[in-house]
């Protein structure tokens, strides 16, 4: 399909974080490179997902999204910056997206309808860096963990902005004083 016929189609525009590992990158060990990305538009049948690397039509992907779970498929169309993501999933992971996205789409609607979730999901505004571990802003600990990432149960509730503000991101490699890569953060807010 298209994204010109795509965005004439029923669906939900949402943004919602996550990260995609394309088939065919390998990083220079040969492992498979995996990157942050995030939704703009979604159907129980296809997403667009805005990216830093497109790849082509015809390569598979699979994916993790913090309100969707794992989706694999592959890409039908590209645009800059984001490629049409076609999900290959059985009739009842399919009902079940549905749901979530009729759920996601009525709290848009009505920001009051409560998540079931004790704690509100916070995810950082820039999903690509830096956590310094043992530096006293923000005291936590990480509670799952994931292959795209870990989730974080802060000893004190959290303001997203000030959150934000508190994670840098930066071009520096792991090293010994306790910096650390966490390129999906997934971080759950604690309220008092």
């Amino acid at each position: 399909m298209s994204v010109e016929k795509f965005l004439k189609q029923r669906a939900v525009n949402i943004a919602v974080g996550g990260s995609y590992t394309p088939a065919k990158w390998f990083d220079p060990k040969g492992k498979p490179r995996t990157f942050a990305c995030r939704t703009t538009r979604v159907s129980p049948f296809r997403m667009m997902v805005e990216v830093p690397v497109v790849g082509k039509i015809g390569d598979t992907v699979t994916s993790y999204f913090s309100d969707f779970g794992k989706l694999e498929g592959f890409i039908s169309d590209t645009m800059s910056g984001a490629f049409l993501f076609e999900l290959e999933m059985t009739r009842p992971m399919r009902e079940k997206l549905a749901s979530k996205l009729t759920w996601l789409e009525k709290k848009q609607k009505n920001p009051s309808i409560l998540d079931a979730r004790k704690d509100a999901r916070i995810i950082p505004a820039n999903p690509h860096t830096m956590l310094t571990l043992a530096a006293g802003a923000c005291i936590g600990r990480v509670v799952r963990l994931s292959r795209n990432g870990f989730a974080v149960k802060f000893v004190e509730p959290q303001n997203r902005h000030d959150l934000n503000r508190l994670i840098i991101r930066s071009a520096l490699l792991p090293s010994a004083s306790g910096a650390k890569d966490v390129s999906r953060l997934g971080a759950r807010h604690v309220a008092a």
